[in-house]
């Protein structure tokens, strides 16, 4: 039996905004194994100049990503959808190492299997350092609150 990952593919607005929500909490999880579980076996990324293929390179991608990006926190929202594939946007809050705060900017496309896992995630990110003070982003660790305000709320 193929495995499969609802909501799927042809997307709905009530869907595709389902999907970007369940891929923040993912994220924000920060379990590159479970992350790596809303892909296909043979899934083909770029992420910045990063090109990961298959389950066990994202997995090794995303934890190198979350050792070097530290207290990470995610909001993605929707931007568009069409039959199988959904844009977002998206920003993240991190630190490095010596505790310099950084807000990631981006976009994401995202192609969906029909079995609803993600075959395909290209991603353009920028970096922006910021001070302690100027950080949105503030909730523990793991999914976003459903009362924090989202990007646009946010005025990002």
């Amino acid at each position: 039996m193929t495995e499969q990952r609802p909501p799927l593919p042809p997307f709905t607005l009530e869907t595709a905004r389902q999907k970007v929500r369940a891929a923040e909490d993912g994220w924000n999880s920060r379990n590159p194994e479970k992350v790596s579980l809303a892909y296909t076996p043979d899934t083909i990324w770029r992420n910045r100049s990063d090109f990961p293929v298959g389950r066990e390179q994202v997995v090794e991608f995303l934890t190198s990503k979350w050792q070097r990006e530290q207290e990470y926190r995610l909001i993605k929202e929707l931007w568009t959808f069409a039959g199988n594939r959904i844009a977002v946007r998206f920003a993240y809050e991190w630190h490095d190492a010596a505790g310099q705060w950084y807000r990631s900017y981006g976009n994401e496309n995202w192609e969906f299997a029909p079995n609803g896992l993600m075959h395909r995630r290209f991603a353009s990110i920028n970096d922006l350092a910021i001070s302690a003070n100027d950080r949105k982003m503030h909730w523990p660790q793991g999914p976003r609150p459903a009362d924090h305000p989202g990007l646009s709320e946010l005025g990002l």
